[in-house]
């Protein structure tokens, strides 16, 4: 029964350097205008404003203000609220960190 269930391995061969001949095509060929060219133009646009990274600032600052004037309002705040709010102002130096090292010089 052994003797049935062996089967052959095949063993790699070397590795053999071939010689290929290619030809492309690389004359220019006009496809017509463009459909996504508006598109494209406010995506380049949107990306030049930052518009997202000013965004997501902007909404940071908004929580920062609203924590820390319901922190001072706290008569006698627990360990679980400054902890709330040190992870809080702690996050404005990641926040910090990504938009400044996102800026368009980088390429």
């Amino acid at each position: 029964m052994a003797e049935e269930v062996k089967q052959e391995v095949k063993v790699a061969e070397p590795k053999q350097k071939i010689k290929v001949d290619l030809e492309v095509d690389t004359s220019i060929k006009d496809l017509g205008v463009n459909p996504y060219a508006r598109i494209i133009h406010m995506a380049r646009a949107v990306d030049a404003w930052r518009i997202f990274p000013r965004l997501f600032l902007t909404v940071y600052i908004i929580l920062l203000y609203k924590c820390v004037i319901w922190y001072m309002n706290l008569s006698a705040p627990t360990m679980e609220q400054s902890g709330l709010i040190s992870i809080v102002v702690g996050a404005g130096a990641a926040w910090f960190g990504l938009y400044t090292g996102s800026s368009k010089g980088k390429k």
